[in-house]
């Protein structure tokens, strides 16, 4: 059964990953700040890496929302 859980990890390099929690295997995203953006941000980098993810898991909700409305609207077509 897939996990329902989404969890952000910060590698020993730098990079950030949103993977399933509890479950092994690619990560669904990867985060790799370039050398210059680590200097600027400092330990900022965690909180712009959060930012980030949490706006692309806002994004997929309103995709997965407009897709499921365009579905519906599929179904309930009238043809005359």
């Amino acid at each position: 059964m897939s996990s329902a859980f989404l969890e952000i990890i910060e590698l020993p390099d730098g990079d950030f990953v949103l993977q399933k929690a509890d479950e092994e295997g690619e990560p669904l995203v990867t985060i790799t700040f370039s050398k210059d953006a680590k200097e600027f941000l400092k330990e900022h980098n965690v909180t712009v890496a959060k930012a980030m993810i949490g706006a692309g898991i806002q994004t997929v909700g309103v995709i997965s929302k407009q897709m499921a409305e365009s579905e519906l609207d599929d179904e309930f077509r009238t043809v005359h």
